[in-house]
């Protein structure tokens, strides 16, 4: 039932939202690699620890990929989120290593309900990717469309 699902109003500015972790295999960080960015430093071990990453490294689109499913599972799935039309500015800041377990969190930046469309409230987001030793290993800013509760 929608009324049960999160809406623009459950989103204030400033709300802090944890979005779970995600172990990284190596496995993962190949196939990937295979399929979508084949660089030697993300498929193979010899070629990654020569490489100026210094180990096997994710694939930044993968990284930003991780991101965007502990998004998705940590409250857009259970939000009234209508779409989404752009990260405005995607940030790797460091590598991210197979067998590293990695932790989302998203952040309201600013919010506002749509002037031509009242039913339709646009969040700015922060989506941030940490370690476990807690460094911010990447960041996506953008915006998320969620449907107003009572327009």
């Amino acid at each position: 039932m929608t009324s049960d699902l999160l809406h623009y109003e459950d989103f204030p500015e400033g709300l802090v939202i944890p979005l779970g972790s995600h172990h990284l295999s190596k496995d993962e960080v190949i196939a990937f690699a295979k399929e979508w960015d084949p660089q030697p430093f993300h498929l193979d071990e010899a070629e990654a620890e020569r490489s100026v990453l210094g180990g096997l490294a994710a694939s930044g689109w993968q990284t930003s990929a991780i991101l965007i499913k502990l998004s998705v599972e940590g409250y857009a799935n259970r939000s009234a989120a209508m779409a989404s039309n752009s990260m405005e500015e995607g940030r790797w800041l460091k590598p991210v290593y197979a067998g590293e377990t990695l932790t989302g969190r998203a952040t309201v930046l600013s919010r506002r309900v749509s002037s031509k469309r009242p039913e339709m409230g646009i969040l700015k987001m922060k989506f941030e990717l940490f370690n476990a030793e807690g460094e911010l290993k990447a960041e996506l800013t953008g915006v998320q469309f969620m449907k107003v509760r009572h327009p």
